[in-house]
């Protein structure tokens, strides 16, 4: 991945309003026991025919990532026909009051281009936030279907969003693909209000931002089964 910091790119962060793509299909949601797994220092998903493997949560220490890495972290699993969402958490934190996320999501979607499924995932987050507050940043260009880490700034959430009101939020996300499928792997903070234009005020430092950037794209795969 060639290298561009936060602060050369941030002068690009664009409200999203006004973008035009396609709905993902998230259908009826059902949850499971996720079909997680480590090996070695990674997490593997197993789902929808493919396996995604993940580097370990960024907040684990180095004795943390050393020894078995499931008991140490909260999960939910949901699954319909055509996607599976993970989301990790540290332990003891839950659903509602979480500050740091990690997640993934599988979605059999052949027939879409990666960059169409990236600007709905975006849109996805715009659509819960104030629109002079929302902006999105990209590490480094895309190359093919290579796509670069892309980064979403919310500085305070929707008034009418009863669980999120008072709240806004960082995300950084990078997209993997095979032939039949699609994964994106994500983090997401979350804290105060804070400007979007002013990287002092988020709820995560930066160089968090752009160091997990880089373990997403260097190191998630996705592989159909078999492979």
């Amino acid at each position: 991945m060639k290298r561009s910091t936060l602060s050369t790119v941030l002068r690009f962060c664009l409200p999203l309003a006004g973008l035009l793509v396609l709905p993902l299909h998230a259908g009826a949601q059902e949850s499971a026991a996720a079909p997680l797994t480590q090996e070695g220092r990674t997490l593997v998903l197993d789902s929808h025919a493919h396996r995604l493997v993940m580097p370990l949560p960024d907040w684990f220490s180095d004795s943390e990532r050393a020894g078995e890495a499931l008991p140490l972290i909260e999960t939910e699993f949901t699954t319909n026909e055509r996607q599976a969402v993970l989301r990790i958490r540290p332990k003891g934190e839950n659903a509602q009051n979480w500050r740091t996320l990690y997640a993934a999501r599988i979605t059999l979607e052949p027939e879409r281009p990666l960059l169409d499924y990236r600007r709905s995932t975006m849109m996805g987050y715009a659509q819960i936030c104030q629109p002079e507050l929302t902006g999105f940043f990209q590490l480094g260009p895309d190359e093919g279907e290579t796509l670069a880490p892309t980064g979403f700034v919310c500085g305070a959430f929707l008034d009418r969003l009863e669980n999120l009101a008072g709240t806004g939020e960082v995300v950084i996300m990078s997209f993997k693909r095979t032939p039949e499928g699609i994964a994106s792997v994500y983090q997401e903070w979350r804290g105060e209000p804070f400007d979007p234009t002013d990287p002092s005020s988020w709820p995560v430092p930066t160089q968090v931002v752009e160091t997990r950037a880089r373990e997403l794209q260097q190191e998630a795969q996705l592989l159909a089964s078999g492979n």
